[in-house]
């Protein structure tokens, strides 16, 4: 078992490997400069590494490009081989990253939450207490009504 350090910088190291084969090696149509490497991630035993990608455009190019990573995945795991001289060359699984499309979905929400607070704002901007602006009674107020006073003296 390998210790986590050795992985992350193996990790490391995919990631920028198989970024820079896509860019400048690869001369697969479907791997333009669309595809951008986000993350890597290698298993403690440094087998197997999943690669996660985002693609800029629509789904006809995410799959385009999906297929395209699956065809170069020998020569994306031969280059990282002849880099990172290890005993095992780890084999590479591409994911598509769920990023782009969480952050998307929570700047969503954060708009609906800001049009809620306006509403909130604009139905409380003319708005008064209900009673005084502070309803607490204070010691030593003169309003003439204490509850030190009011002693009960019928039983005298």
């Amino acid at each position: 078992m390998a210790d986590n350090a050795r992985a992350k910088r193996l990790a490391d190291l995919i990631r920028e490997v198989v970024a820079q084969k896509l860019q400048r090696g690869i001369k697969d149509p479907r791997l333009g400069t669309h595809v951008t490497i986000t993350d890597t991630r290698v298993t403690g035993d440094l087998r197997e590494a999943t690669v996660f990608y985002t693609v800029y455009g629509d789904d006809e190019e995410r799959a385009a490009a999906a297929a395209g990573l699956e065809s170069a995945k020998g020569i994306l795991r031969s280059e990282v081989g002849r880099a990172a001289g290890v005993k095992f060359t780890p084999t590479l699984t591409f994911v598509a990253d769920a990023l782009p499309d969480t952050a998307r979905t929570i700047e969503d929400l954060l708009d609906k939450a800001r049009q809620s607070d306006e509403k909130v704002r604009e139905a409380s901007a003319g708005a008064r207490y209900a009673g005084e602006a502070d309803p607490y009674r204070k010691p030593g107020a003169e309003d003439g009504t204490d509850d030190a006073d009011e002693t009960d003296d019928s039983t005298e």
